[in-house]
C-alpha cells in the first residue's frame, strides 16, 4: 500500500513538473476552453467542504442526536477539502512561484491585484471559509483534548494541557462553549451558501 502511494505521489510530482515546464495547456487550459479540469476539481473540493459543514453545523443547530457519530469526521473533512481547494487558485495563475501576487501587499511599484479577478475572490472566499471551518473544528476539539490530557502523563500531559486551553469542564465553561459553538455553527451555515 505504501509503495502504491509513493508511486502515485511520484506520478503526480512528475505531472506537476511537466505542468511547470509546458504550461497550463497540458491540462486542456487553452482557448476557447478556459474551464478545463482545474475549475472542475476546484468546484468538487469546495463542494466536499460544503457537505461537511452542512452536515455538522446544521445537525448541531437542529440538535440532532445522531450528529455525535459523524461531526468530528465531517469537520475535519471540511478543513482538508478547503485546504485542497485552496491549491487551485495557485495552479490557475500558471506561474506558481509568484502565487503571492494574488494577495494585496504593499510594494515599491504601488501595484495591486485586480480586485475584480475571480482568482482573487477565490483566495478571499477560501481564506474566510478555511478560517471559520478550522475555528469550528478546533473549538469542538477542546473538551476532547482535555479528556485526553487527563488520561496521559509526562510530556504528553503538558502538550495536551496546552492544547486544551485551560479547559476544566466547569458549568460556566460548558455554558460558554455551547453558546460559542452555536454561534460558530450559525456563522458557518450561511457562509456555505456564500462561498
Amino acid at each position: 500500500m505504501f509503495v502504491g502511494a509513493v508511486i502515485l505521489f511520484l506520478i503526480g510530482l512528475g505531472t506537476f513538473v511537466a505542468l511547470l515546464k509546458i504550461g497550463l495547456g497540458l491540462a486542456g487550459y487553452t482557448p476557447p476552453v478556459m474551464w478545463s479540469v482545474y475549475i472542475t476539481t476546484f468546484v468538487f473540493w469546495v463542494g466536499i467542504g460544503h457537505a461537511g459543514t452542512l452536515i455538522s453545523a446544521i445537525l448541531y443547530l437542529f440538535r440532532s442526536p445522531w450528529r455525535t457519530a459523524v461531526y468530528r469526521a465531517t469537520e475535519a473533512m471540511t478543513v482538508f477539502a478547503i485546504m485542497t481547494a485552496g491549491l487551485f487558485p495557485i495552479i490557475h495563475i500558471g506561474r506558481q512561484w509568484v502565487f503571492y501576487w494574488l494577495l494585496p501587499y504593499p510594494n515599491q511599484r504601488l501595484l495591486w491585484p485586480n480586485f475584480k479577478s475571480p482568482l482573487l475572490w477565490d483566495v478571499f472566499a477560501i481564506g474566510t471559509y478555511l478560517t471559520v471551518s478550522t475555528t469550528f473544528l478546533v473549538v469542538g476539539l477542546v473538551p476532547d483534548i482535555a479528556a485526553v490530557r487527563d488520561k496521559v502523563s509526562g510530556w504528553r500531559k503538558r502538550l495536551y494541557g496546552a492544547l486544551a486551553l485551560g479547559w476544566t469542564g466547569s458549568d460556566v465553561q460548558w455554558r460558554h462553549y455551547s453558546r460559542g459553538y452555536l454561534y460558530l455553527a450559525a456563522l458557518a451555515t450561511p457562509l456555505v451558501l456564500s462561498v
